[in-house]
Protein backbone atom coordinates (compact mmCIF):
# COMPACT_ATOMS: atom_id res chain seq x y z
CA UNK A 1 0.00 0.00 0.00
CA UNK A 2 1.31 3.54 -1.06
CA UNK A 3 0.57 6.52 0.74
CA UNK A 4 -0.94 9.45 -1.96
CA UNK A 5 0.00 12.72 -0.82
CA UNK A 6 -2.49 15.12 -0.56
CA UNK A 7 -3.46 17.75 -3.13
CA UNK A 8 -5.56 20.46 -2.90
CA UNK A 9 -8.35 18.70 -4.64
CA UNK A 10 -7.79 16.05 -1.48
CA UNK A 11 -7.22 17.33 1.70
CA UNK A 12 -5.22 15.07 3.97
CA UNK A 13 -7.50 13.65 7.07
CA UNK A 14 -5.72 15.40 9.72
CA UNK A 15 -6.18 14.60 13.61
CA UNK A 16 -6.80 18.11 14.54
CA UNK A 17 -9.90 18.28 12.36
CA UNK A 18 -11.28 15.05 13.52
CA UNK A 19 -13.36 16.39 16.74
CA UNK A 20 -14.63 19.04 14.19
CA UNK A 21 -15.72 16.21 11.67
CA UNK A 22 -17.02 14.29 14.26
CA UNK A 23 -18.93 17.42 15.92
CA UNK A 24 -20.70 18.08 12.29
CA UNK A 25 -21.94 14.32 12.77
CA UNK A 26 -22.85 13.97 16.06
CA UNK A 27 -24.87 17.59 15.32
CA UNK A 28 -26.43 16.74 12.57
CA UNK A 29 -27.89 13.71 13.87
CA UNK A 30 -28.71 16.10 17.41
CA UNK A 31 -30.39 18.18 15.02
CA UNK A 32 -32.40 15.31 12.70
CA UNK A 33 -33.89 13.82 16.49
CA UNK A 34 -34.56 17.12 17.76
CA UNK A 35 -36.70 17.93 14.15
CA UNK A 36 -38.82 15.04 14.56
CA UNK A 37 -39.63 15.53 18.14
CA UNK A 38 -40.17 19.18 17.42
CA UNK A 39 -42.12 18.45 14.44
CA UNK A 40 -44.23 15.65 15.85
CA UNK A 41 -45.18 18.03 19.34
CA UNK A 42 -45.92 21.05 16.96
CA UNK A 43 -48.07 19.43 14.93
CA UNK A 44 -49.79 18.25 18.17
CA UNK A 45 -50.03 21.69 19.71
CA UNK A 46 -50.85 23.90 16.56
CA UNK A 47 -51.63 21.15 13.39
CA UNK A 48 -49.87 22.20 9.92
CA UNK A 49 -48.60 25.52 11.31
CA UNK A 50 -46.47 24.09 13.58
CA UNK A 51 -45.42 21.78 11.88
CA UNK A 52 -43.86 24.00 9.35
CA UNK A 53 -42.52 26.51 11.97
CA UNK A 54 -40.93 23.50 13.86
CA UNK A 55 -39.35 22.57 10.02
CA UNK A 56 -38.42 25.93 9.11
CA UNK A 57 -36.71 26.66 13.10
CA UNK A 58 -34.73 23.27 12.60
CA UNK A 59 -33.24 24.70 9.45
CA UNK A 60 -32.63 27.99 10.61
CA UNK A 61 -30.93 27.22 14.21
CA UNK A 62 -29.36 24.13 12.67
CA UNK A 63 -27.42 25.75 9.90
CA UNK A 64 -26.45 28.75 11.80
CA UNK A 65 -24.48 26.50 14.20
CA UNK A 66 -23.42 23.53 11.85
CA UNK A 67 -21.78 26.19 9.49
CA UNK A 68 -19.26 27.77 12.08
CA UNK A 69 -17.80 23.68 12.45
CA UNK A 70 -17.74 23.00 8.70
CA UNK A 71 -16.25 26.49 7.50
CA UNK A 72 -13.64 25.93 9.83
CA UNK A 73 -12.82 22.45 8.59
CA UNK A 74 -13.04 24.01 5.04
CA UNK A 75 -9.96 26.21 6.11
CA UNK A 76 -7.77 23.59 8.49
CA UNK A 77 -4.95 24.12 6.12
CA UNK A 78 -4.81 27.55 5.74
CA UNK A 79 -3.17 30.25 7.71
CA UNK A 80 -5.21 30.90 11.15
CA UNK A 81 -5.52 34.71 9.98
CA UNK A 82 -7.71 33.22 7.38
CA UNK A 83 -9.85 30.85 9.27
CA UNK A 84 -10.15 33.37 11.45
CA UNK A 85 -11.15 36.17 9.05
CA UNK A 86 -13.53 33.59 6.59
CA UNK A 87 -15.34 32.60 10.20
CA UNK A 88 -15.31 36.10 11.08
CA UNK A 89 -17.22 36.79 7.59
CA UNK A 90 -19.87 34.16 7.88
CA UNK A 91 -20.71 34.64 11.08
CA UNK A 92 -21.32 38.10 9.86
CA UNK A 93 -23.27 36.52 7.01
CA UNK A 94 -24.88 34.21 8.52
CA UNK A 95 -26.56 36.65 10.97
CA UNK A 96 -27.72 38.95 8.20
CA UNK A 97 -29.26 35.70 6.43
CA UNK A 98 -30.74 35.20 9.94
CA UNK A 99 -32.11 38.77 10.40
CA UNK A 100 -33.39 38.21 6.56
CA UNK A 101 -35.04 35.06 6.91
CA UNK A 102 -36.99 36.28 10.14
CA UNK A 103 -38.07 39.99 8.46
CA UNK A 104 -39.08 37.73 5.28
CA UNK A 105 -41.26 35.25 7.29
CA UNK A 106 -42.55 37.88 9.87
CA UNK A 107 -45.37 38.76 6.66
CA UNK A 108 -46.64 35.51 6.64
CA UNK A 109 -48.99 33.55 8.30
CA UNK A 110 -48.93 29.92 7.18
CA UNK A 111 -46.24 28.90 10.39
CA UNK A 112 -47.23 28.75 13.73
CA UNK A 113 -44.59 31.56 15.44
CA UNK A 114 -43.89 29.83 18.93
CA UNK A 115 -43.13 27.08 17.21
CA UNK A 116 -40.65 28.78 15.11
CA UNK A 117 -38.81 30.54 17.91
CA UNK A 118 -38.84 27.56 20.51
CA UNK A 119 -37.43 25.08 17.84
CA UNK A 120 -34.62 27.68 16.75
CA UNK A 121 -33.56 28.23 20.16
CA UNK A 122 -34.02 24.65 20.99
CA UNK A 123 -31.80 23.83 17.44
CA UNK A 124 -29.08 26.38 18.64
CA UNK A 125 -29.10 24.81 22.11
CA UNK A 126 -29.18 21.34 21.09
CA UNK A 127 -26.70 21.29 17.86
CA UNK A 128 -24.42 23.53 20.17
CA UNK A 129 -24.39 20.89 23.18
CA UNK A 130 -23.91 17.81 20.18
CA UNK A 131 -20.75 19.26 18.96
CA UNK A 132 -19.26 20.68 21.87
CA UNK A 133 -19.54 16.82 23.56
CA UNK A 134 -18.55 15.36 20.17
CA UNK A 135 -15.26 17.71 20.36
CA UNK A 136 -14.31 17.20 23.93
CA UNK A 137 -14.85 13.24 23.64
CA UNK A 138 -12.62 13.10 20.29
CA UNK A 139 -9.18 11.42 21.29
CA UNK A 140 -6.45 13.70 18.80
CA UNK A 141 -3.11 14.17 19.58
CA UNK A 142 -1.40 17.39 20.08
CA UNK A 143 1.46 17.24 17.67
CA UNK A 144 2.03 15.36 14.71
CA UNK A 145 5.42 13.75 14.91
CA UNK A 146 7.56 14.24 11.85
CA UNK A 147 7.42 11.54 8.72
CA UNK A 148 11.39 11.21 8.49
Amino acid sequence: MTDIPATPAQPAESPHTAGLRKAVRLGAVALVVLTVISAAAWTAVDGTPGLWGALMGAAVGGAFVLTTAIVVIATAHSAPQTTAAVVLGTWLVKLLAAMGVVAALSRFDFYSRPAFAVTVIAALIVVLAGETWAVLKTRAPYVEPDAG
